[in-house]
C-alpha cells in the first residue's frame, strides 16, 4: 500500500500480490500444502501446528507464502472435476426423490413386517392394512415420478 496516494503499489503492471488479502481458500489451499508436508516428513507435528495456525490467521498472500517457502511445491493433484460436473453428481446422489421413495419404501417394509408377525403369531387371516400406507403413499409417488419424466421428455401435462 503507497501510503501518499493510499492506493496499491503497481509491479510490472500488476498489483503486489504480497499485499493482497487473502481469502478463506488461500489459507484453506495452504493448511492442505502444510498437511501434504506433514504427511510426507517434511514437518514436525509441533511446526505443522503453529504454521496452520499462522496460516488461518494470515491476511495476506505475504503472509501466507512466508509458511511454505522453505517446501517444495505441492504435489500435483488428481485431475479435478469442474464445478458443474460435481453439482450435478451430488444432486443426483442426494436426490429427494429417492430419499422419498427410501424412506416409502422403509415404512412400508415396517409395516408389512408388523402385520406379517401379528398374523404369524395370532395364526388367523388379518385384514392387510399395511396397504392403507404403503397404496397411497406409493401412488403419490408413482405419480409424482411420471409427472417428472413426462415433463423431462417434452410431453405437455
Amino acid at each position: 500500500m503507497d501510503p501518499a496516494n493510499d492506493t496499491m503499489s503497481i509491479v510490472d503492471g500488476q498489483s503486489s500480490r504480497n499485499g493482497m488479502r487473502a481469502a478463506d481458500a488461500d489459507r484453506e489451499r495452504v493448511a492442505e500444502q502444510l498437511r501434504s508436508a506433514h504427511a510426507d516428513g517434511r514437518l514436525d507435528l509441533t511446526e505443522y501446528d503453529e504454521r496452520v495456525q499462522q496460516a488461518w490467521a494470515a491476511r495476506t498472500y505475504g503472509d501466507l507464502d512466508a509458511l511454505t517457502v522453505d517446501l517444495p511445491q505441492a504435489r500435483p493433484s488428481t485431475p479435478t472435476v469442474s464445478s458443474e460436473v460435481r453439482r450435478s453428481h451430488q444432486r443426483r446422489r442426494q436426490s429427494p426423490g429417492r430419499v422419498t421413495v427410501t424412506a416409502w419404501a422403509g415404512a412400508s417394509l415396517i409395516n408389512l413386517v408388523i402385520w406379517a408377525v401379528v398374523c404369524l403369531s395370532t395364526m388367523s387371516w388379518i385384514y392387510p392394512w399395511w396397504i392403507w400406507v404403503a397404496g397411497p403413499w406409493g401412488a403419490v409417488l408413482l405419480a409424482r415420478w411420471v409427472g417428472e419424466r413426462g415433463s423431462a421428455s417434452g410431453v405437455p401435462r
